[in-house]
């Protein structure tokens, strides 16, 4: 009796964990800890993270980051996240995992059940790789399978289990599939109101979603209505036409995501701000703040301003345009001194570039008498000039000194390159990856000509006015403005700027990037400047 009357409190509890929310779906590169704190500010009752994939949290190791107040699940072989979380969002996030197999999924769901709220299995991605890898849309069809993997995970955990489908061809399919689901023991179920085969433009089908809703004793949380949903009001009449207990926005949370506020509305620059301040605070991955702040411009990415920031290639460069160069500056600052106090080493990941040549230090190691030095770098085109390209400058070089090489090989990883050169027998390589060959031998040769002092100390990072092809770009949307379009006041790279229509138009000029020749040595018989990246030995 006693037992009953637990499960009986816990299923109350569940329950009204999924009754009457909104919550924020999973959108990959999007739904990382920067966006889902700003979905959590405006409004949001759940967040679900981004989805992974089992077989890369299996190759995780936990790590508390004392620097920025976090828990990360690390890749063991290169140092990239898989998944920050922190306390803020403990009783609010969901995590999601792609999977196809029941003993694995539950490995995961324990990794990870002390940091979040819920765990929730994708059954309904209809993307090729999901597919083919027997996982998203590809269990609808296997209903066994589903049943194993969700029986397994109620079991296995002391949080709510839920997973997240799409609709099969025919509403008697999907409804026996949802009956399955329900007798697992799930918490709630969420419904994408389109099958596989449909995309965003095909309309939800809220009607088969409702007769769901209906039908079953669990919560169901309604998905797929972004098209419908342009203002908070929106959301509970969405609710209303799918008969749902929750819902569940994705899209137009990712367009602003300030739809969540009941009060409405805040302009796009401030939503902006917030989420790059999130960013910094968490040193979220370029690539994934740049391709979330894409998605929340859509059309005014053709506005000069838009064009500049399509030529970002850091996270410094972004926040400049959004008046946050300041703010950028001193926070990471601040969490370079708390690295340095706490003596860590600051984690870089396959696509992690530093911020500056001050956060970089050349490592030298030794092993069967062969030498190598090591530094985090990537090769950022907009960076150079033709004339001062890395491997151009280091064949000069080697030329000029009568040296042997440069020998260049490489390896790929999961489509990431990593590039070595070989140099008069010494062995110079980028502790980070890229995505080309040819990026990942530039940037070998960048590390070569760093150790043999060949150029100046910030050669290759991005100076903090931003890349010579960004800076081209952003005094071109400058001069562009138009006469007597509207007036706003904006903060950029620290020089004030007034702007029409959100551009910048610069009321003195910032100061340039610094010329090529200036960072080079041209001479190789020149021993170099003293300012140079620090070498520090590792013995192997």
């Amino acid at each position: 009796v006693e037992i009953a009357h637990l499960l009986c409190l816990e299923i109350c509890c569940y329950f009204k964990m999924y009754a009457n929310k909104v919550i924020v779906a999973p959108m990959v590169r999007v739904c990382t800890l920067p966006f889902r704190l700003l979905a959590i500010d405006y409004g949001a009752d759940l967040v679900y993270t981004e989805e992974t994939i089992d077989f890369k949290m299996l190759r995780s190791v936990k790590k508390v980051n004392e620097v920025l107040g976090t828990v990360d699940f690390v890749d063991k072989g290169d140092g990239t996240v898989f998944f920050r979380t922190c306390e803020k969002e403990r009783n609010k996030v969901v995590f999601q995992i792609g999977t196809c197999d029941a003993q694995r999924a539950l490995k995961v769901a324990k990794l990870v059940e002390p940091y979040v709220a819920a765990f929730d299995v994708n059954m309904g991605c209809p993307k090729e790789f999901s597919l083919k890898g027997g996982m998203g849309a590809a269990l609808l069809t296997q209903p066994e399978k589903v049943k194993a993997i969700l029986t397994t995970l109620v079991q296995g955990l002391n949080i709510p289990v839920t997973c997240k489908i799409r609709l099969l061809k025919t509403f008697e399919e999907t409804l026996e599939l949802c009956r399955i689901i329900e007798k697992c023991g799930v918490a709630a179920i969420a419904i994408h109101g389109r099958t596989k085969e449909e995309r965003p433009n095909h309309p939800n089908h809220n009607d088969v979603i409702k007769k769901i809703a209906e039908a079953l004793s669990i919560p169901v949380i309604a998905n797929g209505g972004s098209k419908e949903v342009t203002c908070y009001a929106d959301i509970d009449k969405f609710k209303q036409e799918t008969g749902a207990l929750s819902v569940m926005i994705a899209r137009a949370a990712m367009w602003n995501c300030s739809i969540l506020r009941p009060e409405g509305y805040l302009p796009l620059d401030i939503v902006i701000e917030s989420y790059l301040k999130y960013c910094v605070d968490f040193d979220n991955p370029f690539t994934y703040s740049k391709y979330t702040v894409q998605n929340m411009l859509r059309e005014l990415q053709d506005t000069p301003r838009g064009k500049a920031f399509l030529e970002t290639q850091t996270l410094q460069e972004i926040c400049n345009i959004w008046g946050l160069a300041s703010y950028f500056e001193t926070e990471v600052l601040k969490q370079s001194e708390l690295c340095k106090l706490k003596n860590i080493e600051r984690e870089s990941g396959k696509t992690y570039m530093p911020p500056s040549a001050d956060f970089v230090s050349i490592v030298e190691t030794c092993k069967d008498g062969q030498k190598r030095f090591e530094m985090p770098v990537q090769f950022i085109r907009g960076n150079f000039n033709n004339a001062d390209l890395p491997k151009m400058l280091l064949n000069t070089y080697i030329f000029r000194n009568q040296l042997s090489g440069p020998e260049f090989s490489c390896d790929v990883q999961e489509k990431f390159f990593g590039a070595t050169v070989v140099v008069d027998g010494i062995k110079y390589s980028s502790s980070l990856r890229e995505k080309s060959r040819r990026y990942s031998e530039q940037a070998a040769a960048m590390v070569c000509l760093h150790v043999l002092n060949v150029v100046n100390k910030t050669y290759g990072f991005v100076p903090t006015v931003g890349a010579r092809k960004y800076q081209y770009v952003l005094d071109k949307a400058v001069n562009s403005e138009k006469h007597g379009e509207k007036r706003e006041s904006v903060i950029l790279d620290g020089t004030d700027f007034e702007t029409k229509d959100g551009i910048a138009n610069r009321t003195k000029k910032a100061k340039s990037v610094e010329p090529s020749e200036n960072r080079i040595h041209h001479n190789a018989d020149e021993k170099g400047s003293t300012d140079r990246i620090e070498i520090t030995s590792v013995n192997r």
